[in-house]
C-alpha cells in the first residue's frame, strides 16, 4: 500500500473515530436520541406510522430504518409500522416527471400521512429541497417532525419538532454517525412497546 494511501485510511478512520467519541460524549444528543424514541414510541401507541426518507445514501438508511422497524433489530417480536418514501419507483418517477423531483416526499407524505404519525427526514446537508419541502407538508398535516442532519443543520433545523446532527461536516461520516443513531432509537422502541405489552399481558 503507497504511502499516501495508509495516510488516507488512517485520517479517515480518525476523524469516523473522533466523530462517534464525540456522540458517544454529548450528553444533549443521548437526550434527543431518548426524545425521538418517546416521541415515536407515543405515534404507535396510539395506531400510528412512521414514514422515513432522505436522498442518495440517506435515501439508503430510510430503507434500512423502516427495514428494522418493520422485520426486527434486536429481538424477535411484531412488526412496527414503518414505510421508507423512497422505495416506489413508479411512484417516485410519476411524481418527479408530473410534479418535479422536489415534489417526491412531499407528495407521499400528503397522501400517506395522517396527523399522528411521525415523520423522520435525513439530509445530511440539512437543506435538501425535497427534503424541506416533506417537512413542510408533514407540519401542515399535523405530523410529528424529527431530522437527522450533521453538524451545521442549515433551514432544516426550523422545521423539524426535534432533530439530531451529527458531529460532522463530512457527508460519509455523516451517515455512519446516522445509522448509529437509528438504530439505538429503534432499539429503545422496540423495548419499550413489546415489555409495554408483556407487562399488560401478565397483569392481565
Amino acid at each position: 500500500m503507497e504511502s499516501s494511501e495508509r495516510e488516507f485510511v488512517a485520517r479517515y478512520l480518525d476523524e469516523s473515530l473522533r466523530a462517534v467519541e464525540e456522540f458517544a460524549a454529548d450528553t444533549a444528543a443521548h437526550r434527543t436520541i431518548l426524545g425521538f424514541a418517546d416521541a415515536i414510541t407515543g405515534a404507535l401507541a396510539g395506531g400510528h406510522k412512521l414514514l422515513v426518507a432522505g436522498n442518495g445514501g440517506s435515501a439508503g438508511d430510510a430503507q434500512h430504518i423502516a427495514g428494522e422497524f418493520v422485520s426486527r433489530l434486536f429481538f424477535d417480536r411484531a412488526p412496527l409500522p414503518a414505510v421508507a418514501l423512497t422505495t416506489d419507483t413508479s411512484v417516485l418517477t410519476a411524481i418527479g416527471n408530473d410534479y418535479g423531483y422536489e415534489k417526491v416526499f412531499e407528495r407521499q407524505v400528503l397522501g400517506l400521512g395522517v396527523p399522528g404519525d411521525v415523520f423522520l427526514a435525513i439530509s445530511t446537508s440539512g437543506k435538501s429541497p425535497n427534503v424541506l419541502r416533506a417537512l413542510e407538508a408533514a407540519r401542515s398535516r399535523g405530523i410529528v417532525t424529527l431530522g437527522f442532519t450533521g453538524a451545521a443543520a442549515g433551514p432544516m433545523a426550523a422545521l423539524c419538532d426535534q432533530i439530531f446532527c451529527a458531529p460532522s461536516a463530512k457527508t460519509s461520516v455523516i451517515q455512519q454517525i446516522h445509522i448509529t443513531a437509528a438504530h439505538l432509537v429503534c432499539g429503545l422502541v422496540e423495548k419499550r412497546v413489546f415489555s409495554r405489552r408483556a407487562e399488560l399481558q401478565a397483569a392481565g
